[in-house]
């Protein structure tokens, strides 16, 4: 049984930092890439960064970029995004994603290219 859990979520101040895990089990195989998405009220879900779990590659969205930084412990296996510079534009509930799918082509700031999820964390950022 696959599970994302996530942790790390809070409230800070602009500015501040956080850092959000997501430890995963139940995989049998490595997973093809994990990501981070964000929901904030009344908005869609929105891709914020991934990481190819085999090559380690990252991306990020361009509103975030700079300030936050996804990695990986594999032998944990737990993925991580460390989060700088906060601006209350990050509030929002935060989600740990994985894609099981080697060969799935979706994009990855696309929420349905991801196989699991995990319950989400929540994080607030005021001014």
């Amino acid at each position: 049984q696959v599970q994302l859990v996530e942790s790390g979520g809070g409230s800070v101040q602009a500015g501040g930092s956080l850092r959000l895990s997501c430890a995963a089990s139940g995989f049998t195989d490595t997973s093809k890439r994990m990501g981070w998405f964000r929901q904030a009220p009344g908005k869609e879900r929105e891709g914020v960064a991934v990481i190819y779990t085999r090559g380690g590659s990252t991306f990020y969205a361009a509103s975030v970029k700079g300030r936050f930084t996804i990695s990986q412990d594999n032998a944990k296996n737990t993925v991580y995004l460390q989060m700088n510079s906060l601006k209350p534009e990050d509030t929002a509930v935060y989600y740990c994603a994985a894609d099981l799918d080697l060969f799935s082509g979706g994009l990855w700031y696309n929420p349905r290219s991801y196989n699991y999820w995990g319950q989400g964390t929540q994080v607030t950022v005021s001014s």
